[in-house]
């Protein structure tokens, strides 16, 4: 049976060095690209191999025109998965030691490309650890490079234009996965102008999460986009935040909550910015 959301420390451990299954390590930390290669090579999930961000699951930025995390080309991106060995039959679960924040990316990308079988470890790396579970010096993948076919998305992005028509659609809603300070324009650290979309709910990443960086159970999940929500379907809400990455986390709990994916925007608050004429505002929600 295929995971295609979560997967618990228990089951990994069970698969682990199963040629089925591939484990991404996919943790990274804004400000600090290496970050992440570092902590791959000093102690990772036995076999895992290694996603960067910047350089695996994001393209180059074009300044004044992108957000700070553009998507690759699905071509590209089904080339690295070919690379990692992944194809059509392998179980992939992607961690980090930031709830998900990042491994979501990854995630989101294989349902991009039409990968079902794509899960998130629940409770990343420090589950792993506390389950009393080793590490490995991370290596470089020494195995043999698959094809991957990709299929139909099973997500859905937008452009910035269809974002803006979504401000005035009463069928439509707008959720912003960055912290609440950062939503009501307080404290910004990663963007050069502060705020959020107007018309936008807040919706921070880290509220799907309880004890331990897990997610909170399907049901308050639900609950908790149902009441974001309120009378809009949930695939016609939008989910952005700073860059594209942490805003695949609420998509990530909207479908583990049972609940039809929302529409992604990419290039989010990063790019949103780069139009002056685009809309914007700070303070809490009206």
């Amino acid at each position: 049976m295929a995971h295609e959301t979560l997967v618990d420390v228990e089951t990994l451990a069970a698969h682990l060095g199963d040629p089925s299954w591939r484990v991404i390590d996919c943790r990274f930390k804004l400000g600090d690209p290496e970050a992440g290669p570092r902590a791959f090579g000093e102690g990772t999930i036995p076999g895992a191999l290694h996603a960067n961000l910047d350089r695996d699951l994001s393209d180059p930025v074009i300044p004044g025109r992108t957000g700070r995390h553009p998507l690759p080309s699905r071509e590209a991106f089904v080339a690295t998965l070919g690379r990692w060995g992944i194809d059509a039959g392998t179980q992939v679960v992607a961690f980090d030691d930031m709830g998900g924040a990042f491994a979501a990316r990854l995630w989101w990308m294989l349902r991009w490309v039409g990968h079902r079988a794509a899960a998130v470890l629940d409770g990343g790396i420090g589950a792993w650890t506390a389950a009393g579970n080793p590490l490995a010096p991370g290596k470089p993948f020494a195995g043999k490079p698959t094809r991957f076919e990709p299929g139909p998305s099973l997500v859905a992005s937008v452009t910035a234009d269809e974002v803006l028509a979504a401000i005035d659609d009463p069928t439509a809603v707008v959720l912003d996965a960055r912290a609440a300070e950062r939503y009501r324009g307080e404290n910004e650290t990663s963007d050069p102008v502060a705020g959020h979309i107007a018309g936008a709910r807040s919706a921070p990443f880290a509220g799907n999460l309880g004890q331990g960086s897990r997610f909170r159970s399907a049901t308050e999940l639900r609950q908790r986009f149902e009441e974001r929500l309120a009378t809009t379907a949930p695939e016609h809400a939008i989910v952005y935040c700073g860059s594209g990455v942490t805003a695949c986390h609420d998509v990530l709990a909207m479908v583990h909550a049972g609940l039809p994916a929302p529409r992604l925007y990419v290039g989010s608050w990063s790019e949103w910015i780069t139009d002056p004429s685009r809309p914007r505002a700070t303070g809490d929600e009206r």
